[in-house]
């Protein structure tokens, strides 16, 4: 596939295919004097070049037959839209016999299209240093963007206003055609639950029947557990502090750091899992306290490392700024200075482009392909700027652009996505600001989120009297249909059945558990990703309300881990994915496959956790669901998004019930 494929047509104007590859047989062949924008050039023959994007695209470059344009470029006065200090940059004119030279031009390039797969070579017709510069750095941007091992950014993520699908306040949710279907399902709740009360009154007396369940949430270390939990997310504060002692420069972040980091949530973690054994808590306490502990550990995670990634990108623009300094204090020879660089060899195409983190990044991954790690511009420049080496006038204007450009660039990647100066970087740490986050229902960190305007406390008191209706429905459910089969295996093990003997009953213990459980799974999902998540948003002015997309009509396993949790989703994709290809130099499969196995090990944890046996089932199927991905991407399954989704909620109705009868008959 030709390297130039993100380029519209016209680029033909200055390269031809060789045979030769990896190489640039520069010569010219019309009046082309020192193009500094390539933009501008394709203006002039009215096309806008491709913006490069994140995504991996697969589609290549399609051939074709419209005529090309020649352009004549020739230098104008004039500065460019950035610094006023930049060269002059070209002006760019047709030429006056443009049929005729586009025909010659277009009968001189081989044609060529998507469907060769052998290495294409581009011939530049200019003796201009920084057309090839620009044509180069278009190249390794492509190459970049398919590469496996493609640097993925921390400022990636992007969250905006907006609400989660069942929120009355989202217009589309209140339109949609199967808003009866959501009415109909909370009544017949209703009805189930006046039913189940009913029954309970006639057998017991009591229309919550013998409540065990609720008698196990309250019997003790209520307090103890709130308590705990508050001592919890106070502690997460020593990630504050570790990132203060960074930026004041007790603690280098790339030497260690981060290794103090991992030591601490590591000990966070173990001290959480440690405290529900030590005090031997029910399973309901120690659910939602390793969850709620899970949750601060990904909150301290994604905090610490988004904040330790700018530390070092302050260190390196304050680094620039005091060479920058220097070099106003060095006085300019008269005759050309020797010293190395010379202005010849230095990369100034992009001081026409505004700076930006993402120019800025772009461009280092594009030097990275071409140049080793020492023999980058800005570190040879602040070489000969620390030895005091003689410099010219010509050198001291340029090195002056490109450190500033540099620095600017640096410092678009402090700000981020913040508005706000007060929460740039290092502004953003402050107690305050930690605390802040904390509380926030995210688990990714950002310098800002877009936020609310005020609190809606009807909307809170509806959301806060929906939680409380939904964990009573629970119950009621787990009492009368879930707990009575538990209570069941407790007896078959104490009156010392054979295994044998409980795996007769293990169809039909899956048969009693697998409605309670489909039930208690859409209940439970609901519960924390639209009530709970919804009233901290509210309360906290966070206005990101997309906690969960369109789950159920998930026609694959990727798609549904995608969607059913956005918020753990967004940690995953940014901090191990991401991670993974940046730091391990892995490929995008292997990446994948880190992420769903540290997944699968942290809900193996869970269900340790609560039932004290290490058997490895959730993780055994939780990784059965990467085969079940590929097949769906075969060519027989592909399109078949009915049969698709049928075997995702087949799998949902078997897979938790399946579970809870395997670690109880074992």
């Amino acid at each position: 596939m030709p390297a130039l494929e993100d380029h519209p047509p016209d680029l033909k104007d200055w390269a031809q295919t060789s045979a030769d590859s990896n190489a640039y047989d520069v010569h010219s062949k019309r009046e082309v004097q020192h193009p500094a924008a390539l933009a501008e050039a394709l203006r002039a023959v009215h096309r806008t070049p491709d913006t490069p994007s994140d995504s991996n695209s697969d589609s290549g470059y399609e051939a074709t037959d419209q005529p090309l344009q020649s352009v004549l470029l020739r230098r104008k006065s004039g500065s460019d839209s950035y610094d006023e200090s930049a060269v002059d940059t070209p002006e760019i004119l047709p030429l006056e016999n443009e049929k005729s030279n586009s025909e010659q031009l277009h009968q001189s390039l081989p044609e060529f299209s998507s469907a060769g797969k052998e290495k294409m070579t581009y011939v530049v017709a200019s003796d201009d240093a920084e057309l090839r510069d620009i044509l180069r750095r278009g190249i390794e941007r492509e190459r970049e963007q398919r590469s496996p091992g493609r640097r993925e950014k921390l400022r990636d993520m992007v969250f905006t206003r907006q609400f989660s699908t069942f929120d009355r306040q989202n217009q589309d949710a209140a339109n949609s055609p199967f808003h009866g279907f959501y009415v109909l399902f909370w009544i017949s709740m209703a009805v189930l639950i006046l039913k189940m009360a009913a029954e309970n009154w006639r057998h017991t007396g009591n229309p919550l029947g013998t409540n065990e369940i609720m008698k196990t949430m309250f019997r003790r270390d209520v307090v103890v557990l709130l308590f705990s939990d508050g001592i919890m997310c106070g502690i997460t504060g020593v990630s504050w502090i570790i990132q203060r002692l960074v930026f004041l420069q007790y603690i280098d972040w790339e030497r260690t750091g981060w290794i103090l980091q991992n030591i601490w949530q590591t000990l966070f973690i173990a001290s959480v899992i440690g405290l529900t054994l030590v005090r031997d808590w029910p399973w309901t306490h120690t659910v939602y306290f390793v969850l709620h502990g899970l949750v601060m550990l990904m909150k301290q995670h994604s905090y610490a490392f988004y904040n330790g990634h700018l530390s070092s990108v302050y260190k390196k623009r304050q680094s620039l700024l005091i060479r920058l300094k220097q070099l106003e204090n060095i006085s300019p020879v008269t005759s050309p200075s020797s010293t190395s660089p010379q202005v010849s060899a230095l990369s100034t195409s992009h001081l026409s482009m505004p700076p930006s983190a993402d120019e800025y990044h772009e461009r280092r991954q594009s030097l990275s392909k071409t140049r080793s790690a020492d023999q980058s511009d800005i570190e040879n420049i602040s070489r000969a700027i620390e030895a005091a080496e003689p410099l010219d006038m010509e050198q001291l204007h340029v090195f002056e652009r490109l450190i500033k450009w540099e620095a600017d660039a640096l410092t678009d990647e402090l700000r981020g996505k913040a508005t706000d100066p007060t929460h740039y970087y290092p502004n953003n740490l402050s107690f305050l600001n930690h605390y802040e986050y904390i509380v926030l229902p995210t688990v990714v960190y950002e310098l800002q989120y877009p936020r609310s305007d005020s609190i809606n406390w009807s909307y809170v008191a509806e959301k806060a009297c929906a939680t409380v209706g939904v964990i009573f429905v629970m119950i009621m459910i787990s009492q009368a249909y879930m707990y009575p089969v538990v209570m069941r295996t407790v007896y078959m093990k104490e009156m010392g059945w054979t295994i044998t003997q409980r795996f007769q009953e293990f169809p039909w213990m899956l048969s009693d558990l697998i409605f309670p459980f489909m039930m208690e799974y859409l209940l439970a999902w609901y519960l924390i990703w639209e009530t709970v998540l919804n009233i901290l948003a509210e309360l906290t002015y966070f206005a990101d309300r997309s906690f969960y997309d369109a789950w159920w009509n998930s026609v694959s396993w990727d798609q549904y881990a995608r969607d059913w949790n956005r918020p753990v989703h967004n940690f995953l994709l940014r901090h191990v994915y991401h991670s993974s290809i940046s730091s391990m130099r892995v490929k995008k499969h292997t990446a994948t496959l880190i992420t769903f196995f540290l997944s699968a090990c942290v809900h193996e944890l869970i269900m340790w956790c609560i039932f004290k046996k290490l058997r490895g089932y959730l993780l055994f199927l939780q990784m059965c669901q990467l085969p079940l991905v590929r097949m769906s991407r075969t060519k027989w399954l592909r399109n078949q998004k009915t049969f698709g989704n049928m075997i995702f909620w087949i799998g949902i109705f078997t897979g938790p019930s399946l579970l809870c009868s395997l670690y109880l008959i074992l």
